[in-house]
C-alpha cells in the first residue's frame, strides 16, 4: 500500500506494511492531523480511534518508520535515530527524505492513498 505524506507543501512517499493496523489506517485515508515535532526525533499526533496491535515489536527502529504507539493511540513518524527501544506497532516506512522532518516545527500533515498517474496516450 503506497501513500503520500504531505507536509508543508512537499510530498513524501511511503509504503505501508501488509498488517491489520496498516490496513485499518489506510481504510481511513485521507486524513489530516496537526503533528507535533517532539523529543527531537519524531513527529507525532493522537489518533481519534485505536488500531489493531497484533504484532507489537520493541526492536530498533529505522529512520523513516511510521509507527503506532498503543498506550496513547499515537501515530508517529520517526525521523532521527536515538537508539531507544519501545513497544510499538510498525505501520510502514517513508521511502526517502524523512530526515527533513527535523527542521520542521508543529505542522499539519495529510496522509492520503497514492494513485498511479494515468498513462498518457501519445497521438501523432
Amino acid at each position: 500500500m503506497k501513500i503520500i505524506v504531505a507536509i508543508a507543501g512537499k510530498n513524501f512517499y511511503a509504503t505501508l506494511e501488509e498488517n491489520p493496523a496498516s490496513r485499518a489506517l489506510y481504510d481511513h485515508l485521507p486524513l489530516t492531523f496537526k503533528m507535533r515535532n517532539i523529543y527531537g526525533w519524531q513527529m507525532a499526533c493522537g489518533l481519534p480511534y485505536t488500531l489493531p496491535t497484533g504484532r507489537l515489536s520493541a526492536n530498533n527502529y529505522k529512520v523513516g518508520d511510521i509507527i503506532y504507539w498503543p498506550p496513547r493511540h499515537n501515530l508517529a513518524i520517526l525521523y532521527k535515530q536515538n537508539g531507544q527501544r519501545f513497544q510499538r506497532q510498525h505501520l510502514g516506512h517513508i521511502d526517502a527524505g524523512a530526515e527533513e522532518f527535523a527542521s520542521m516545527g508543529d505542522v499539519e500533515v495529510t496522509f492520503a492513498p497514492y494513485e498511479e498517474p494515468e498513462e498518457q496516450i501519445k497521438t501523432e
